[in-house]
Formats: structure tokens, sequence, C-alpha cells
């Protein structure tokens, strides 16, 4: 093995990943905050936030799309040495950014009332999950901004300004979210009485913490874009240009098909879990919560995978590609292999973080411990997938991620679920079956250079 992992890529992999990782890190240590929070207020609370965050996944994952079109072009013209396409391409990003976030803001805000209906959501939580969803994504501009403005940011090596922006959203959405849930209540602290102020909004609250710091998010990476020397759009014009809207739109298209079509997956899934009844909801959305954080190593080694490749790409650089496939592929295996082994350890621990009734804990548990599994398998299609948005290549990934998701996770949920009654683990085994097999499809295509080589 030691061979074919090169050392001398190892600190530039790193200096990018990191950050990321720790941005990620962040990210989910309020989500677990959040979980906490909202937990304290009964199982229902809980389901009620739960229960759309698959549709978020929907339309993040839309938006990310057009980020990772504009961070093919961009990574590749640095590459090259071509700093003025890159400018450019900047400067068309925060227009579709405008486009896109007007848009988004205008269907989630109108669909609001219908999507928990849509995701079968109990009707005794579906008022307070529909209020839920709209207060979170009337900032849904500022969001576009922070996903497709911070790829561009990522695209070209600066992975520390998204960090940093994306640690004070989090400590503004921690800050307000104690101000806004929970109603005014004394502590004591060394045998003084000290009166907390709370609005005592419950869920609506959370929601609105959120919002209020992803409105900052997006005005901050705005600002950090604008500033940043290697392209910023300061000078350069922001009507759209038929030469990158049709570069960014060769690679986010099958993107934006792949994400949209997977992420509808999740809904579905997602859907016929709620059907499940409150206690499967709530320990299929605290069981995302806990394992979201042990995908941070994967999920950091895609973004330096993307823009590594990239540049290798747009410099022309072949040898060098091949040294960074070698290495990154290692790397991300031996990284999950661990993050897997500890989410074991931990699971229990960490369900009951966010959940006291022991059915709960029981099946939030079990299902964690049968993922920690296959995680390992599941790191090599992530970094495969960021080597080749970097290089534009994102028709193989679409047929890969919607077939794997449509033929496998959802037909074999529906089977077990819905026409068998055979519960959540069931659900979640169908979920695994389908990382095995995009692990092997991955893996495949990476060992044969299909799609993966110059």
């Amino acid at each position: 093995m030691i061979q074919y992992f090169d050392l001398s890529m190892l600190s530039v992999i790193l200096s990018l990943a990191w950050p990321t990782m720790l941005e990620q890190l962040m990210q989910t240590a309020v989500q677990y905050i959040d979980t906490a929070m909202v937990g304290s207020l009964g199982t229902q609370a809980t389901a009620a936030v739960g229960s759309t965050s698959t549709v978020s996944w929907l339309i993040g994952s839309t938006i990310s799309a057009i980020g990772v079109g504009f961070l093919a072009i961009i990574s590749q013209s640095l590459g090259a040495g071509d700093q003025r396409t890159a400018r450019r391409a900047s400067a068309q990003a925060v227009t579709m950014t405008l486009i896109t976030g007007v848009a988004m803001t205008m269907v989630t805000t109108l669909l609001s009332g219908m999507i928990p209906i849509w995701m079968q959501v109990d009707p005794s939580i579906q008022a307070i999950s529909s209020r839920y969803f709209l207060i979170l994504y009337s900032s849904m501009l500022f969001r576009t901004a922070s996903v497709i403005l911070g790829t561009a940011l990522r695209s070209a090596g600066d992975t520390k300004t998204p960090m940093q922006v994306g640690v004070l959203v989090n400590l503004i959405n921690v800050a307000l979210n104690f101000l806004f849930i929970y109603p005014s209540r004394s502590l004591r602290l060394a045998g003084l009485e000290i009166t907390l102020w709370g609005c005592g909004w419950g869920v609506e609250g959370a929601a609105l913490a959120s919002a209020l710091s992803f409105a900052y998010g997006g005005v901050a990476i705005t600002v950090a874009l604008f500033r940043q020397k290697n392209i910023s759009p300061r000078g350069e014009s922001f009507r759209l240009t038929s030469d990158l809207t049709r570069r960014c739109f060769q690679v986010a298209i099958p993107n934006l098909v792949q994400r949209f079509m997977t992420s509808l997956g999740y809904v579905v899934f997602a859907a016929m879990i709620n059907s499940l009844g409150d206690v499967s909801t709530a320990a299929h959305t605290i069981a995302n919560t806990v394992e979201s954080a042990f995908y941070i190593p994967g999920w950091g080694m895609q973004t330096a995978a993307a823009t590594l490749a990239g540049n290798a790409y747009g410099a022309g650089d072949s040898a060098g590609f091949k040294r960074l496939g070698r290495t990154m592929v290692i790397l991300e295996v031996l990284m999950m292999i661990l993050s897997g082994g500890l989410l074991f350890v931990m699971a229990e621990p960490l369900v009951r973080i966010f959940a006291r009734d022991e059915q709960v804990v029981l099946l939030g548990t079990t299902v964690l411990k049968m993922v920690a599994l296959s995680e390992p398998f599941y790191g090599i299609p992530i970094v495969v997938e960021g080597m080749m948005q970097g290089m534009g290549q994102t028709r193989l990934p679409l047929i890969f991620n919607v077939a794997c998701m449509w033929g496998v996770r959802i037909v074999g949920t529906f089977l077990c679920t819905q026409m068998m009654d055979l519960g959540l683990i069931s659900a979640w085994g169908c979920m695994i079956a389908h990382n095995l097999v995009l692990f092997f499809l991955f893996g495949s295509c990476y060992l044969r250079r299909k799609g993966v080589s110059f």
C-alpha cells in the first residue's frame, strides 16, 4: 500500500480538506445541539422537525449542482493559469445565485403548507411542521449564496473562509436557539438565582434561529468572494454569457438531475418511514443526525479531490492526477474505517443525547450499528465522484446514483416496509445495500479508469 501512497501530496490534500471537515463538524455539532434542544420538547417536536428534513436535502442538492458547475470551470481555469476566465465565472456565479435564490424562495414558501401532507407526516404535527418549514426557508436567497459562492471559494483553494463563516453561522444559531426556543426561566448558579430571558417559541423558534444565522452566512460569503484576490468578480460583467453558461450547465445539468433524483429518493424514503409512526420517525431523524458526523472525513476529502483533480486536469498533468487518485483513495478508506469503528462503539451514548424514550433509543442504536459496518465501503464512491466532478465528468455518477437510489433503496424499502411490514431496520438495510452497490460501481469505474482518467 505504501508504494501507492504519495506522502508529498498529503499536506496539500489535508490543507484543503481539514477546513471543510472542521466546517462540517461545526455544522454537525450545531445539528446535534438543535436536535437535543428540540428533543427536550418531546418526541412529536423531534418528528415535526425531522419529517421534512429530506426535502431540505432535495432543495440544497439542487443548488449545490450549480456550484459544482462553477467549481469545474474555476478549478480548471486556475490550473491552466487562466485567471481571467476564473474571475468571469465568479461574476456569473453571483448572477446565478440571485436568480436561483429568488426562484427557490418563491417555490418553498408557496409549497410549505403542502409538503408535510406529501411527506405523510402524522396529522397531529402537520401544522407545526409546515410553520417550521416556512420560517426556515424564508432565508433561501442567503442559503443559496452560501452554497454556490462558498463552492466558488473552495474551487480556488480557499477552504478556510467558508469554514470561518460556517463557524460563526453555527455559533449564532446556537445562541438564538437558547433565546427563541425556551421561555424565560430561572437558574441557580453558585447560590445565586439568575433569570434567563426567552421567547418560548419552541419549534418555530428553532426555525427562526436557523433562518437568521443563514442570512448572516450568505452575506458574509458574498463579501468574502468579492475580497478574494484570485477570483474576485470586481470589475467583471455580471451578465450571463453563452460560453461560460454552457460550460457550467454541461457539468451542472447531469449533476443537477443526479442530486434531484437521489434527493427525491430520500424524500420518498423518508415518507415511507414517516408512515411507520412517531417512534420510527424520531429514531430515523436522530440516527441521521448522529451518522452525519461520521461522514465528515469522507465529504471533506471529496472537496479536496474535486479541487485538485480540476487543477490537474486543467494543467494537463496526467501523472499528478494518477498519484492524486491513488493517495486519496487509500487515505479515504483508512479514515472511514476509523470513523465507522467509532460510530459502532459510540452509537447508544450518542442516541441517548437526543432521546429519552427507550424504544427510540433501542431502534436508533440498532440502525446506527448496522450502518457503521458499511462506512468504509461508502468512502470510495465519495472520493471518486469528487475527482470526476473536478474534471467535469458528471454523467456516470448520474447513472450510478439514480439507479442505486431508485432500483435498490426505494424499491427495497417499499417492499420491506409497505408490503411486508418489516419496519425501520429493514429500511436501513436497504440503505446499506444501496451504499454497497455504489462502492462496487465507483470502485470498478476507478480501477478500469473509465471516466476517471485523461
